[in-house]
């Protein structure tokens, strides 16, 4: 009775679908990474006096600062507000690039993240 699927001739069966389930894997993973890339987010404190815009990529798009919030003699709570308002963004890209690739993973350790 011959064996099926050894090494001599190639790759055992079950390993041959493993590599092309992985490949797949890795495709869906960069198109996914990619259209996650070119979403924007937007995050705001202070009650919606400092805004700020980022891209999936991680870079700020754009900051929106109400006049009310420049106080001179306060430049310390306005840098806190942007501080907060940029790292809430980041928070966000990175939760949604992690339910997107756990999703795609299926719970497999996050591969590429």
């Amino acid at each position: 009775m011959a064996k099926r699927g050894g090494f001599p001739g190639g790759m055992p069966g079950n390993m041959g679908n493993l590599m092309k389930q992985a490949q797949r894997m890795q495709r869906q993973m960069e198109e996914m990474n990619q259209a996650l890339e070119l979403k924007e987010y937007k995050a705001s404190t202070g009650g919606g006096a400092v805004e700020v815009v980022m891209s999936g990529r991680m870079e700020v798009l754009a900051t929106h600062i109400k006049p009310e919030v420049v106080d001179p003699d306060d430049v310390e709570m306005l840098e806190d507000l942007v501080t907060a308002a940029v790292n809430e963004a980041l928070r966000q890209v990175q939760t949604d690039k992690q339910n997107a690739m756990g999703g795609l993973t299926g719970g497999l350790g996050g591969f590429g993240l």
